[in-house]
């Protein structure tokens, strides 16, 4: 391999300061970095990290995730396997780390700690803790992936502190998931071992949790959106804060990542390289991974931009390779052969059926970029005995169907998706990637879970006699197809789900987040209607 000059201005975030200069590459190396006068307004700068994502909710796999995440400027991801390990456990895990082997990119593989999520839904694995060991050992997983069993971790499970004593044990850090969760709790989360929180949804809650000892990733992903909430902590705790996705459908991921908060944040007045070690220096060293920073001997992980306003990648760098160039992906793509769990059957719109027992029933609202839910008591619209979605009020049926095994479909009713006619369907539904659909009327939810469990998983939209289905064979919940394509695909299919009204912004992200039953306040698994304030099942008659 030749060595590669890069000249222009040289931003060192570990020193915090930009100079002229140039940057000499070899052998995938930074092999100098020397100060002086060059001809060049190009900014050369390290790589940027996203600190906390799951691959699989941008629908593709590793290797296509790549070839997209670089020509916006991302050369690594701390990412969770979470997902897949829901659908198929280890096996899940492996699929991701070996198909993200065969791209020049960087990605820094977890161990889920909490598969199943909780025990009120069903997965279609589990990982214990001797399970996490395993995969702790392996030089390939490089942290102790999101602890989201908070209240496991407050009451001292013995199930839990094994897995967390395995991180420890392998010097691994531990990733946090606590929404809500303060004062003396927050220090007792913390305390437990563990040292991040993407799920801060104000300045206090975040601010909270770094006094307990915590970093925290402020997370702008496809749903949920706490950037604007959250970026002005960065002032006085730009130590302490990472940026992340969390999770990125493949539209937005094609538009952009990481480096468009970097973007946001400038034009917000923030210091520019406060900004940048939120999503280089900071995650780098949290995680202790093998990415550059843009010093003499790190690794070669650098871009240029055009401008530190407009922040346009000219080119990206990966241990010396260049793999993006003016918006072009220079990461080809590989082939994947698709591993599934998928055993639901077709259904009738009369499994949809759900007896009048009260007048009232519980209702949860859904909100537009978050993950919470507010639970409700509405007037339920009944026709012939049957408690039906209602448009006018916006209370439409939601349904979960166990797809790992042939079951009852668990039923509530959700407000605020919008949709006026048909029906939306998906396979993506964390965290056990069971089936669910919203819809205006029992035949198009049918019809809308019909065809995901036709293609033995996927996304729908059900519109009249006009239907649409992107399939997701990679586990039911990604696609081995041309990323670019799956992007555009899923735009269609997004465009379509907004003409039949649904009016939040990303519906089918929003859609996938409804039976997570960790996020309070009600959710819906396939086992029935939860109460996330007090983890328990819920009735959704109201007496």
């Amino acid at each position: 391999m030749k060595n590669i000059k890069l000249e222009g201005n040289i931003v060192d975030v570990v020193n915090k300061r930009i100079f002229k200069g140039y940057v000499i590459i070899a052998d995938g190396l930074i092999a100098d970095v020397v100060e002086t006068y060059v001809d060049s307004d190009k900014y050369i700068l390290p790589g940027l990290v996203d600190a906390h994502v799951h691959i699989e909710s941008s629908m593709l796999i590793p290797s296509e995730f790549a070839r997209l995440a670089v020509t916006h400027g991302t050369v690594a991801t701390i990412s969770d396997p979470h997902e897949i390990a829901n659908v198929l456990g280890a096996e899940g895990v492996r699929f991701m780390v070996e198909n993200g082997k065969k791209v020049p990119f960087k990605f820094y593989f977890g161990a889920p700690s909490c598969v199943p999520a909780t025990p009120f839904e069903t997965s279609g694995a589990e990982l214990n803790a001797d399970a996490i060991e395993d995969l702790l050992k392996s030089e390939d997983i490089f942290y102790l992936a999101e602890m989201m069993n908070f209240p496991g971790v407050l009451s001292g499970d013995e199930e839990v502190f094994k897995k967390i004593a395995a991180a420890k044990k392998y010097n691994k850090p531990v990733d946090g998931h606590a929404p809500g969760v303060l004062g003396e709790d927050a220090k007792k989360y913390a305390a437990a071992g563990i040292s991040t929180d993407h799920e801060c949804f104000s300045q206090a809650e975040a601010i909270d949790k770094i006094n307990a000892g915590m970093s925290v990733q402020i997370r702008e992903g496809s749903a949920a959106k706490n950037f604007e909430e959250l970026i002005p902590i960065i002032e006085k705790y730009s130590d302490k804060v990472m940026f992340c996705s969390d999770d990125k459908h493949p539209d937005d991921l094609a538009e952009g990542h990481i480096n468009q908060l970097v973007v946001r944040a400038v034009k917000k007045g923030y210091d520019i390289l406060d900004v940048l070690k939120a999503c280089t220096v900071n995650p780098i060293r949290h995680y202790n991974i093998n990415v550059g920073l843009l010093q003499k001997n790190d690794a070669a992980d650098c871009i240029i931009v055009d401008n530190l306003n407009d922040f346009n990648v000219l080119k990206t760098y990966i241990n010396g390779v260049l793999v993006a160039e003016n918006g072009t992906s220079l990461i080809q793509s590989c082939d994947a052969t698709p591993i599934n769990n998928f055993h639901a059957e077709k259904i009738l719109s009369k499994d949809l059926f759900v007896e009048a027992k009260s007048e009232k029933i519980a209702v949860f609202k859904a909100f537009d970029g978050q993950l919470i839910t507010e639970s409700l008591v509405e007037t339920a619209k009944v026709v012939e005995n049957n408690i039906v979605s209602d448009i006018d009020n916006d209370n439409l049926k939601i349904v979960v169907l166990n797809r790992y095994q042939k079951c009852t479909p668990a039923i509530g009713f959700v407000k605020n998706f919008g949709i006026k006619r048909g029906a939306i369907a998906s396979t993506v539904a964390h965290d056990s990637h069971n089936i669910i659909a919203v819809g205006a009327d029992d035949d198009s939810i049918a019809e809308a879970i019909n065809l995901v469990i036709k293609k033995q998983g996927g996304i729908s939209c059900v519109d009249g006699k006009e239907n649409n289905v992107l399939p997701l064979p990679v586990a039911g919940i990604m696609s081995n197809d041309d990323g670019y394509n799956v992007g555009e695909k899923y735009a269609v299919i997004d465009a379509m789900s907004k003409k039949i009204g649904a009016k939040l912004d990303a519906p089918f992200m929003t859609l996938s987040f409804m039976a997570l039953l960790v996020i309070p306040e009600m959710k819906l698994s396939d086992k029935g209607l939860f109460n996330g304030n007090i983890f328990q099942f819920t009735s959704l008659y109201i007496k």
